[in-house]
């Protein structure tokens, strides 16, 4: 008897120890599988935007390598951070943060697990963390394209550009399409006139709307926008006044079927499907910036066009190869665009 018990007492310590190293501990996420967590920005997982089109890379990603994928919606930026440390329950893979307002949560989360990695749609660090990956695209190059169309279909050669708020991004857009604009008038063999002005805001719409009515009135025939939400409002002034519109990220032509001559398409949904790619397939990709473009067909335009000349489309590929090439350099910043203009005589 006393055998008995002695043998039941070692049974009985090693499941309370067995439990005590593996009942208490956080759920473990099953190692054969890659995961992928994103958290969207406010604009929600339907924003016709970055977290709609991240949403749809993931998708693709997980249907082709059978991946798992879910995403957080965040409903404000105070939102950000607890989704992030929310994403880290699971021990994902890689977890996205969806816009550069995610810059600051991401740098804090990724410090509080140095054993996790990260990444974040369209900002660049200084100084980037070991585990975070920048995802930032070279949209100064579907720019360029928007604004050499822009250039050969202009009938006025008057032409617009409203961005939204001074940065280093909205950069790319202005000056990139400015560079675009001269390279047509340097082909044409005339001068036209850019105007330009910031709404101050990417929700503003009606203010948007009125800067571009204010163009159209003094002569431009189309204008482009990168104003996010606030540039719904430069496509109704087009078509409330018969002009054409430009717009951006996605193709917006349904927004305004006879009034969008094309949009500059900034592929998040590419960028995001071929970084999730390279972590799974090993690739040491924290710590750095990694810059996508025409090269990855992660900028672009639309390739149905109806409103658009086919034979300006045509030269607008030819454009595009030229840039791929390095033959044409194009410019993201005043100073950069200010040297090419006077390369070309502007």
């Amino acid at each position: 008897m006393k055998k008995w018990k002695a043998a039941a007492a070692v049974v009985l310590t090693i499941v309370l120890l067995s439990f005590t190293l593996t009942g208490c501990s956080m759920p473990q996420k099953d190692d054969s599988t890659f995961s992928v967590t994103m958290v969207t920005s406010d604009g929600g997982i339907n924003d016709q935007s970055f977290n709609q089109s991240s949403w749809e890379g993931l998708q693709k990603f997980a249907e082709e390598t059978g991946s798992e994928v879910r995403y957080i919606e965040s409903k404000q930026p105070s939102d950000y951070l607890t989704n992030l440390d929310r994403a880290t329950d699971s021990y994902p893979d890689l977890i996205w943060g969806i816009g550069y307002t995610f810059a600051d949560p991401i740098l804090t989360i990724a410090k509080a697990n140095p054993d996790m990695s990260f990444a974040i749609v369209d900002n660049a660090y200084d100084d980037t963390p070991f585990n975070v990956t920048g995802v930032v695209f070279r949209a100064e190059e579907s720019s360029f394209m928007a604004g050499y169309i822009a250039g050969m279909s202009t009938k006025t050669d008057k032409v617009g550009y409203v961005g939204g708020m001074k940065s280093a991004i909205n950069d790319q857009f202005q000056y990139g399409y400015d560079a675009g604009v001269a390279y047509a008038a340097k082909e044409r063999g005339v001068k036209i006139e850019v105007m330009n002005q910031l709404v101050e805001s990417y929700t503003d719409a009606a203010k948007a709307k009125a800067i571009a009515n204010k163009m159209f009135s003094q002569g431009a025939d189309i204008v482009f926008h990168s104003a996010g939400g606030a540039g719904q409002g430069v496509i109704e002034s087009a078509k409330d006044n018969g002009k054409y519109a430009i717009g951006v990220d996605r193709d917006q032509s349904y927004l305004a079927p006879d009034n969008v001559l094309t949009s500059a398409l900034k592929n998040v949904d590419t960028a995001v499907e071929l970084v999730c790619q390279e972590k799974m397939d090993g690739q040491d990709i924290g710590g750095q910036t990694l810059s996508f473009g025409l090269s990855d067909d992660a900028v672009g335009i639309p390739t149905e066009n109806k409103n658009m000349d086919p034979e300006v489309y045509e030269k607008a590929m030819e454009v595009r190869q030229k840039i791929i090439s390095g033959e044409i350099k194009v410019p993201a910043t005043e100073e950069a665009y200010n040297a090419y203009a006077a390369s070309l005589g502007q």
